[in-house]
């Protein structure tokens, strides 16, 4: 595909975090705008800081040459009813059909352990089967259909680390019980982390995705998450996710996809670290828009290769649900 049709944007977490507020906290928005387009990007994603009224967030957008790639939405079907869900989302929806945005990511928040689910200790991941899986996608497939229809929004469901659908199997049941309209926002960090055969599913399902979240993954706090039963909050202070090509993520498949698909979404850089050990700016312009694909996808591809590790110790990645059951899994990876 032609490179022209990809966009290139970046995910405030570089410079907030949405949820650890200490992370980014003294940062003020005007920065985080003002940076990410000096470092070349065309789009943002929504963050904690960012107004909710399209007449206020619009001219803040304009006034930085940005464009709203899309926003999380934190959904509860695992909970409620599809009409319940309507009603909660529609500010949201709104908001971005207002500025332009024609993905919305959607994150399952319902089911979770705990009251801040993201401090619990990773072996308390909840399994997709505290749901009927059926009636559970009967939801989405719903839910997708009016967003599309009510908000001309497609829905990009993220699979993520501590949520309903996280592990490789749970992807592909998930993915084979939604029909098409429910998309897929494929985060490679989250992916990687809890073993999703990333080459199959973009193969498999690569016309589902409808939004990209590209980030890397250190493998010495991989190993320390599942070792000593971090929870995802702990591993994100030390450093879990970084930049494409500071991690040990193997982005042949990615790049190969971008590359011959006809996907034509967002390209997200989401480096969700600390912004006061990895500054904003200089770690956004490792990864900004135009000089990635001046000659093409094999400029990226040399760039990853070259800061990628030569070898990778693969004992700390988490086995498969093949290869055991949820708790099994967990039990063998963290003792």
């Amino acid at each position: 595909m032609a490179t022209e049709q990809l966009r290139w944007g970046v995910s405030p977490l570089c410079w907030t975090n949405d949820v650890l507020e200490d992370l980014g906290g003294d940062i003020p928005l005007d920065t985080c705008l003002r940076e990410a387009r000096e470092a070349g990007y065309q789009g943002i994603e929504l963050g904690r800081k960012f107004p909710r009224q399209a007449s206020t967030l619009g001219p803040l957008l304009a006034a930085a040459d940005l464009r709203l790639a899309s926003g999380w939405y934190s959904g509860m079907l695992a909970d409620r009813s599809v009409e319940a869900e309507l009603e909660a989302v529609r500010e949201h929806a709104q908001l971005l059909r207002q500025l332009g945005a024609k993905v919305m990511v959607y994150g399952e928040c319902g089911q979770l352990p705990g009251e801040t689910p993201l401090d619990e200790p990773i072996s308390l991941s909840p399994p997709s089967s505290r749901v009927s899986l059926a009636a559970y996608c009967h939801k989405l497939n719903t839910f997708a259909d009016l967003l599309l229809r009510d908000y001309d929004l497609q829905l990009a469901y993220h699979h993520h680390l501590m949520m309903l659908v996280e592990h490789d199997d749970e992807l592909e049941r998930f993915l084979s019980h939604t029909h098409d309209n429910v998309g897929l926002a494929f985060d490679t960090g989250h992916a990687f982390v809890a073993g999703v055969e990333i080459p199959r599913v973009l193969h498999k399902y690569g016309h589902r995705i409808r939004h990209l979240h590209l980030k890397d993954v250190r493998p010495q706090v991989l190993g320390r998450l599942y070792r000593e039963n971090l929870s995802f909050n702990e591993a994100v202070r030390a450093g879990l996710f970084t930049i494409p090509g500071d991690g040990c993520i193997d982005y042949a498949p990615i790049l190969d996809f971008v590359r011959d698909s006809d996907y034509r979404g967002w390209l997200i850089i989401e480096a969700e670290q600390d912004p006061a050990m990895a500054p904003p700016l200089a770690t956004a312009r490792l990864y900004r828009a135009a000089p990635l694909w001046d000659c093409g996808t094999s400029s990226m591809s040399l760039r990853i290769t070259r800061f990628r590790p030569r070898t990778l110790a693969m004992d700390w990645r988490r086995p498969s649900a093949s290869q055991g059951t949820r708790s099994e899994s967990r039990r063998g990876a963290v003792e």
